[in-house]
């Protein structure tokens, strides 16, 4: 409704024979807020309707990293126990290239839930874009013209470097086969946006987010267009226009954004191009930039190691195939199939415990949950989280919870075994107390 439009209820009668009179009723306001209470409903059906997604790719995430595990762990097993010239061996790295592979797609789709975390640090836009520039260029249709515009003291952002690439890339490659075969250009653009309550109200996800400045990457092609309804479903997971198109794709590029307190906006008309503008919060100043991760160092054989570690899983292929891991090192193993289990195995023989590897995601009682009972029992218990989100996130989920360490699923038993004896080294690192001595060694 344009701001200069009013409507009347107009009605006409006669009070009296050979009289008439016509009566116009300004129903302007209650036009509007029709027009506005109709916009709101389909904005609550649209978050509505990416919170259903989001956690239903979160739950097939978390089934399908227990289904990884328990290839990705027997068939690392598997080759441990081959000579060097086994033929079987090709066989057996071909399922552990494909299975790290699904293990990608996992962690798209938390990403998409917007539950993933990622690899955080400060980043600078434009140095991010020039760093790919020959992979942009090549990633192009040859009719199509990449045009570049940075702005100059681009404030930095927070966020995981491998995803921005991913979203850069991804807006790029759909701008310029929306182009087509004919001639055309692609602009990508970086710069800063004033952001109010306002600016958000035209995103898609119409999350209210804080007002501030946002540092931004935009692309934009001549190419053409999107009608609405294919506009309304381009963030659905592997909905496609392309005949050969398949994955997540937009999908997950807004999952990215969201677990990064972003947004996206968007501009599309047909025949006349679209552009993407994607909105990053800017870093505080006063914020300290975080330390960086140290790359782990490469594996090294691991030397037997002792005590019991008691698994803690719902999923039957996770605990068989992490007790096969931890017994051909050396270890004894105790399993449960759920915290509850968990709690009377530890309340049985709480010194018996050398360490306890728990999984995040469990019904009934989660790993949260879990945790505390058993620290209620014994406050010194040391603790590996698993999970399939990566280390960050579980470290800042649980800040203050004292975690003995983190390993993110699938693993293999080296990155297994390499987590146990980062336990065993803070333990003979730590103040020795009054119960030190009675605690078992990893």
């Amino acid at each position: 409704m344009a701001a200069l439009d009013r409507w009347y209820d107009v009605r006409a009668y006669s009070p009296a024979r050979g009289r008439f009179a016509v009566v116009f009723a300004d129903v302007t306001e209650d036009r509007r807020a029709e027009a506005e209470k109709r916009q709101m409903e389909q904005q609550m059906l649209q978050v509505q309707k990416l919170e259903s997604l989001g956690v239903l790719a979160g739950g097939i995430a978390h089934d399908f990293n227990n289904l990884l595990m328990s290839i990705l762990g027997n068939a690392d097993l598997a080759m441990d126990g081959l000579p060097a010239q086994s033929p079987t061996r090709d066989s057996l790295t071909d399922i552990v290239r494909a299975s790290r592979r699904a293990a990608d797609l996992c962690r798209q789709m938390l990403a998409y839930s917007g539950k993933g975390r990622f690899a955080v640090e400060p980043l600078s836009l434009n140095d991010l874009i020039e760093e790919m520039a020959h992979l942009l260029v090549v990633s192009i249709s040859k009719n199509v013209a990449l045009q570049c515009r940075f702005a100059s003291d681009l404030p930095m952002v927070e966020g995981d470097a491998t995803q921005l690439r991913q979203i850069v890339m991804n807006l790029i490659t759909n701008a310029s086969e929306a182009v087509g075969p004919g001639a055309g250009s692609v602009t990508l653009s970086t710069g800063v946006e004033p952001c109010t309550a306002e600016s958000f109200a035209d995103t898609v996800t119409h999350e209210r987010l804080p007002e501030g400045p946002y540092a931004y990457i935009e692309v934009s092609d001549t190419g053409c267009g999107m009608p609405p309804e294919t506009l309304a479903r381009i963030f659905d997971p592997f909905f496609t226009t392309k005949f050969t198109g398949r994955g997540l794709g937009l999908a997950a590029v807004l999952g990215i954004v969201r677990g990064h307190r972003g947004a996206i906006r968007v501009r599309t008309e047909p025949g006349k191009g679209t552009t993407f503008r994607v909105l990053f919060p800017v870093r505080a100043g006063a914020q300290p930039a975080p330390a960086a991760i140290a790359a782990p160092p490469p594996p090294e054989p691991a030397p037997a190691g002792s005590g019991t570690i008691l698994i803690v899983d719902d999923e039957p292929g996770v605990r068989h195939v992490a007790g096969r891991m931890l017994a051909s090192a050396g270890f004894e193993v105790l399993a449960a199939a759920s915290g509850a289990e968990a709690i009377e195995i530890l309340r049985a023989d709480p010194a018996r415990i050398t360490c306890v590897l728990l999984d995040l995601t469990m019904p009934k009682m989660d790993g949260d949950e879990t945790l505390g009972h058993l620290r209620a029992i014994r406050g010194d218990l040391p603790v590996v989280l698993s999970s399939g989100y990566n280390e960050q996130e579980l470290l800042q989920r649980f800040a203050g919870r004292n975690l003995a360490g983190v390993i993110q699923k699938p693993y293999v038993r080296s990155q297994l075994v390499m987590v146990l004896r980062r336990v065993a080294e803070r333990l003979r690192e730590a103040p020795h107390g009054d119960d030190a001595g009675s605690r078992p060694a990893v």
